[in-house]
């Protein structure tokens, strides 16, 4: 050290130099862009479970509605009690009956709207007597579970034996 030098004790600086408050910076910065993108993976994988839970909630209303009403599937979503219900993206559910009490396709005397079925990528129908899903994230569905759109719904397939997401099928 020269003879007219003399550093000040690190108890009596104040504030941080620019060097530190850069680095401060670059390191917050660097954990918010490898942060955000999991936290809202994991809002989306949330999102999906709870659409999961509530088309199995959903299925269990219909199909408690048919237990009591002769086998008959209830025309709309209200008749459960669940008109204008939700999911997690704020878009309702999607419930489509697209076979009759007697196996047509045409209204049925009990009140259920007939509709087409969505199919499998082999084109096979997901469902024998209604359809129940989740249009996803994007807010948009077809049929066909090989549109591009439909790969985010949360659908109910094999009668019940299957529910996630459209490109999990």
């Amino acid at each position: 050290m020269s003879p007219g030098f003399r550093a000040r004790p690190l108890s009596e600086r104040s504030g941080f130099t620019l060097i530190e408050m850069v680095t401060s910076v670059t390191i917050i910065a660097l954990l918010a862009t490898i942060a955000v993108p999991r936290v809202s993976e994991q809002i989306d994988r949330a999102r999906v479970g709870k659409a999961i839970g509530d088309i199995r909630a959903l299925q269990a209303d219909i199909d408690g509605y048919a237990a009591g009403h002769s086998d008959s599937l209830p025309a709309s979503l209200s008749a459960v009690g669940r008109g204008g219900f939700e999911d997690p993206w704020g878009n309702p559910y999607v419930y489509t009956v697209f076979q009759t009490q007697g196996g047509g396709n045409a209204n049925g005397s009990d009140g259920s709207v007939a509709g087409q079925a969505r199919k499998d990528r082999f084109l096979v129908p997901l469902n024998t007597r209604y359809d129940l899903y989740s249009k996803g994230k994007d807010g948009a569905s077809q049929l066909p579970l090989t549109a591009g759109v439909s790969q985010d719904d949360v659908l109910r397939a094999n009668d019940g034996g299957f529910i996630g997401l459209g490109s999990n099928y």
